[in-house]
């Protein structure tokens, strides 16, 4: 049974902070980009920081990190980027995060296309993905390439189904309503969006999802999937699946 718990830190106007609690003393927190909303948990728990994950280097999921350092003392643990401030250490893939106040150990996934150098923490049933795979999407390719993407999000597809992905924004809705015209009559897609809607009026966030839904909504982790290929073809004929599918709904999505 997990024993750890994942709160949602809102930030920004889409951004997720998430801060990870085993009993009642201590926490870390994954991409905080702005202090002030930790600082807040913090307060309201009676908290201390002990660690800070970050996934890669954009300022609003990095840019809290010199505040909360100074603040806190806590470790700061990465990628390898000298644009991550401040790191106590950085990480490569296959590399475990260990996190002894928590009892708790992370491994380390390589997953570049968002960035050139984005990280992925997983275990104990949970992903922390950062901008790589987002709840019925994936990022923008600002510094990495389809194949990049594709190999990454293709690493993350074989973990357990059962794994719950806490991604980096509240993209669900939007990200939905592309999905929809990619594959119009996906049932399971259909009955994700339903559920956002419904959660965002309830003022709760739509994330985390799962692997496995996401192999069965999200269109970047179906691209080898006819309707999802035959959707791309419409667009570019005679495109094939994997990547150059992923490139011409990435660069649709981009416009949408």
């Amino acid at each position: 049974m997990n024993q750890f718990e994942v709160t949602a830190i809102p930030a920004f106007s889409d951004n997720y902070i998430w801060a990870i609690t085993k009993g009642e003393k201590y926490c870390a927190v994954v991409d905080p980009g702005d202090p002030q909303p930790v600082r807040e948990f913090l307060k309201r728990t009676g908290r201390s920081l002990q660690y800070i994950l970050i996934t890669h280097h954009h300022p609003d999921h990095a840019g809290g990190v010199d505040a909360l350092l100074t603040e806190t003392g806590a470790g700061v643990f990465g990628p390898h980027d000298l644009r991550v401030p401040n790191q106590t250490r950085s990480f490569s893939a296959g590399e475990a995060v260990g996190m002894p106040r928590l009892a708790m150990q992370l491994q380390v996934l390589e997953i570049p296309g968002h960035t050139s150098t984005h990280i992925a923490f997983h275990g104990h049933g949970m992903l922390f993905c950062g901008d790589t795979l987002f709840s019925v999407g994936c990022g923008r390719l600002f510094e990495g390439t389809p194949k990049q993407m594709q190999k990454s999000l293709d690493q993350l597809a074989g973990l357990p189904d059962e794994t719950r992905v806490y991604c980096g924004h509240e993209y669900t809705l939007a990200n939905c309503r592309f999905a929809l015209e990619v594959e119009p009559d996906n049932p399971d897609l259909i009955k994700r969006f339903e559920r956002a809607k419904q959660d965002l009026a309830d003022g709760k966030p739509t994330v985390p999802s799962t692997i496995g839904e996401e192999l069965l909504v999200n269109p970047f982790m179906r691209t080898r999937e006819d309707a999802v290929v035959e959707a791309a073809q419409k667009r570019k004929p005679g495109v094939y699946e994997g990547a150059p599918t992923l490139e011409v709904i990435r660069a649709w999505k981009d416009t949408f």
